[in-house]
């Protein structure tokens, strides 16, 4: 998880799904990967300009590894990035800044949220139900050449901003510069603002991340811990960091994989002389998170939460089609009251897979990946070798006269070798599961022309399940043939999608 949610793999994650998906991945903003990218973002910034010559873009730089804030500064032009200690070393991610966010008290502030990823095999993930608001220290302007660096105006970070004179410790959840997001969504609700909307718009931007990370979590998870025998249950605590824009459209800013838990702050009471001194704010949230973490996830607790899911099915479904992180259903509070006395309601909301009919059509790259899962062929591995990749086209018949299998294998190197060279996990040779999804893109390309590209990809990841699927039961077949003492080979997560006869009709169509 760690890996996934750096700033580089992150972006290139997210822009997976911006290529099938550009209106509903519109959330994360414009971004391009150094040192790789510098060539494009220097014609892309230029064409722009060209463009609209009245543009007067920011830009904020964030190396790869960075934390808390280390690292980062803000450009107005591309040649103002920073050479020294070499790019090349400490790669980074280099994005359009967002010059209009919401401001309160006139500071400019950013949301950090914690969520569960409770599990990835069924997909489970959920939503605490506050959160913190991170404030900057000095008022905010629109960055200008002469206060580009003042960090205490345009970064939110907690770790910077804390070193500023105007930080404000408060014993109030509701004031200083670090608060609850519940009292920022109150006073934002006294202002008129939807405040229901702003939430389904949050949970959709997690749901959606999470849709985007969960492919190569799933490659990384299968090479560790062996399908069909029973492992460590693993969870992750994730911290969304979020901007909210002027208009109330929530933006990510990035995803921290372990973000601090810590429920103090130090206060100097003499110079040199430091004392941990309780932060009120920190406590009402972290505690509240860590607490229903370890209800969610304790083993003991299996049989009174299947009571509680056989309760919380009665729910309407017109209930279902509303994202909101209110107070939970009167009969799912009932039987948490009932199973937990002791206990306060749970502070964390399920948001998937209760509204997974909302966001199961985005879930492409999960169905990509389990084509490449499935030709690994060598357990423990990440990467897929030529023998392998070969094998899947010829499964999934998609050579042809137009296509050979050479032209399959100068695919495989030319994506292989440009991938490895950008310096994406060395540690084995072969081909990434993101190397497997470009050249599924370009076979999806070739196959149905004239088509926006998820729709390319929607029929060519059914053509590949339908084919897989009949020659899962050819070899059923041969097996029983041969003897009923002899076990199938079978692949469940492919099995269960056979494609109706309505999609054979497209596949001769598209053909």
């Amino acid at each position: 998880m760690t890996e996934m949610v750096r700033k580089v793999t992150l972006s290139r994650a997210v822009r997976t799904m911006q290529d099938l998906f550009p209106l509903e991945y519109n959330f994360y903003p414009r971004s391009w990967i150094l040192p790789e990218e510098f060539p494009l973002f220097v014609d892309e910034v230029r064409m722009m300009k060209d463009s609209d010559p009245s543009w007067k873009p920011t830009f904020i730089v964030k190396p790869d590894g960075g934390c808390q804030g280390d690292g980062i500064y803000l450009i107005k032009d591309p040649s103002d990035i920073r050479q020294t200690g070499s790019i090349q070393s400490r790669p980074a991610v280099v994005q359009e800044y967002i010059c209009k966010p919401l401001l309160v008290d006139k500071l400019k502030f950013d949301i950090r949220l914690y969520v569960l990823l409770k599990s990835l095999e069924p997909l489970e993930i959920y939503i605490a139900k506050d959160g913190l608001s991170r404030f900057c220290t000095e008022p905010y302007q629109e960055p200008t050449l002469k206060n580009l660096h003042q960090v205490f105006m345009h970064l939110t970070n907690y770790s910077l901003n804390i070193h500023s004179g105007n930080f404000i410790h408060s014993d109030s959840v509701n004031t200083g510069s670090k608060r609850t997001f519940s009292s920022i969504l109150c006073r934002l609700s006294s202002r008129g603002a939807d405040v229901k909307k702003l939430w389904s718009d949050i949970i959709s931007l997690v749901i959606k991340t999470i849709i985007a990370l969960t492919p190569e979590l799933k490659v990384y998870y299968q090479s560790d811990i062996p399908a069909g025998k029973p492992g460590p249950t693993c969870f992750q605590i994730l911290g969304f960091d979020i901007l909210l824009m002027k208009n109330l459209k929530p933006m990510l800013l990035e995803v921290n994989a372990n973000p601090s838990m810590r429920i103090e702050h130090e206060q100097e009471l003499s110079p040199g002389v430091f004392e941990n001194v309780p932060s009120p704010v920190d406590e009402e949230v972290k505690v509240a998170v860590i607490r229903d973490t370890l209800r969610l996830m304790d083993p003991q607790n299996k049989k009174r939460k299947d009571i509680q899911c056989q309760t919380s099915e009665h729910v309407t479904e017109a209930n279902e089609n509303l994202l909101d992180t209110g107070p939970a259903d009167g009969l799912e509070h009932e039987s948490t009251r009932t199973l937990e006395p002791e206990l306060p309601s749970l502070c964390l909301k399920q948001v998937f897979p209760k509204y997974a009919k909302q966001f199961n059509y985005l879930r492409l790259v999960d169905r990509v990946a389990a084509l490449f899962i499935r030709f690994l062929g060598v357990k423990g591995t990440t990467k897929l070798g030529p023998t392998g990749f070969r094998t899947f086209i010829r499964n999934c018949k998609l050579s042809n006269s137009n296509f050979s299998m050479a032209c399959v294998d100068i695919l495989y190197i030319d994506i292989t070798r440009r991938r490895n060279g950008m310096g994406i996990d060395h540690r084995e040779s072969g081909m990434c599961l993101q190397a497997f999804v470009e050249a599924f893109f370009c076979l999806a390309q070739k196959k149905y022309k004239s088509l926006p590209l998820h729709q390319q990809v929607t029929l060519l990841i059914d053509f590949c399940e339908y084919q897989l699927t009949v020659l899962d039961a050819k070899r059923r077949a041969l097996c029983h043939a041969d003897g009923p003492h002899l076990a199938p080979a079978s692949h469940p997560s492919l099995l269960g999608r056979s494609a109706p006869a309505s999609k054979l009709s497209d596949y001769r169509n598209h053909r």
